[in-house]
């Protein structure tokens, strides 16, 4: 019988791994699955898997993740709650976002930390640029808490800022649909996608994938953005590699509109 001579996705990246270190961004929604609140324990499995595969690779991986499952400032804001407050709400809500993502990927054996950005020692880590590192170079996951522990930042800016600081050479950011488009697809059909865009493309068109901080951040550290659908299993060491569907946001200017 004929052998399949296609490299799996594992040999690819372990051949060559476009990145050595990098950030990937997730919202609070993300772990929702098919539920319209909290933490789906399959959904959060099947995230880990591939942060666990990308990680088995080689690839020093740390994540930020939001909080918009539990409970979001701007939403508690508009109800009355003071807008720091809210916002101080909404950055407890991810570190129970962090707490599930390291409770799976210690089902997985990936070693990680939780660190937060507003101390709680009982039940992680404060944030310490130098301790991250280090839990970086010793191979372990870190996940990124509570923002940036100010009120009136979203959790876009804070993994921008966190990107900067420890130095990763990309930032991927995981989102419902395959790329950015021109407009919402689920509710446009006409949306075109977009492979390639710069900084100021995204800027200047009000392109809705990272709110102006982040992405101004990210071109004031050279910080490339790739943002991909955290939907599909696999899809995040297959985009690690250069493959799959993805729209890669960075200094060059001029975009193109992508396929299928």
């Amino acid at each position: 019988m004929p052998v399949d001579s296609a490299p799996s996705v594992e040999a690819k990246l372990a051949a060559r791994p476009r990145y050595r270190r990098v950030l990937l961004k997730l919202s609070g929604e993300a772990l929702m699955g098919e539920d319209r609140f909290g933490i789906d324990g399959k959904t959060v499995d099947r995230i880990t898997a591939d942060v666990g595969r990308v990680h088995g690779l080689g690839v020093e991986v740390c994540i930020v993740i939001g909080g918009g499952n539990i409970f979001r400032g701007l939403t508690g804001a508009a109800a009355g709650i003071d807008r720091a407050t809210a916002d101080h709400m909404g950055m407890l809500a991810t570190v129970i976002n962090a707490l599930a993502l390291r409770s799976a990927l210690d089902r997985i054996d990936v070693p990680s930390r939780v660190m937060s950005a507003i101390p709680m020692t009982t039940v992680c880590e404060p944030y310490i640029r130098q301790r991250a590192l280090r839990h970086l170079e010793k191979r372990r996951v870190v996940v990124f808490a509570a923002g940036t522990g100010n009120p009136y930042f979203t959790t876009d800016t804070a993994a921008a800022l966190r990107a900067a600081e420890v130095r990763v050479e990309a930032l991927f950011k995981g989102t419902q649909v395959d790329g950015v488009y021109s407009a919402d697809p689920h509710l446009d059909k006409s949306a075109k996608r977009f492979e390639r865009l710069s900084y100021m493309d995204v800027l200047s068109q009000d392109l809705k994938v990272m709110d102006a901080s982040a992405v101004s951040l990210a071109r004031e550290n050279n910080i490339p953005i790739v943002v991909f659908s955290i939907q599909n299993q696999g899809a995040f060491p297959e985009v690690l590699c250069g493959d799959g569907q993805f729209t890669l946001i960075g200094q060059e200017s001029g975009e193109s509109h992508g396929g299928s």
